[in-house]
């Protein structure tokens, strides 16, 4: 199970927003860490961050897209 855990070095991290993302920066962060994807709020970058594994990742942008999630 994988469960979230504070992001692992965030200040030196690059931070990636989606294309599709309002100009209001009303959406969320990504970056790569040494132990997955770093998560943050994009109209709170100092606020706490999070970090998930990177088949956790994965399987959910597979469920937003819709594509059928495998066992």
């Amino acid at each position: 199970m994988n469960e979230m855990q504070p992001a692992q070095n965030p200040v030196a991290a690059g931070w990636y927003r989606s294309s599709h993302s309002a100009a209001n920066n009303e959406c969320v962060e990504i970056s790569d860490t040494a132990t997955g994807v770093g998560i943050r709020d994009s109209k709170a970058p100092g606020a706490r961050q999070f970090t998930v594994g990177a088949n956790a990742f994965t399987l959910f942008v597979m469920g937003l897209k819709g594509d059928p999630l495998k066992d």
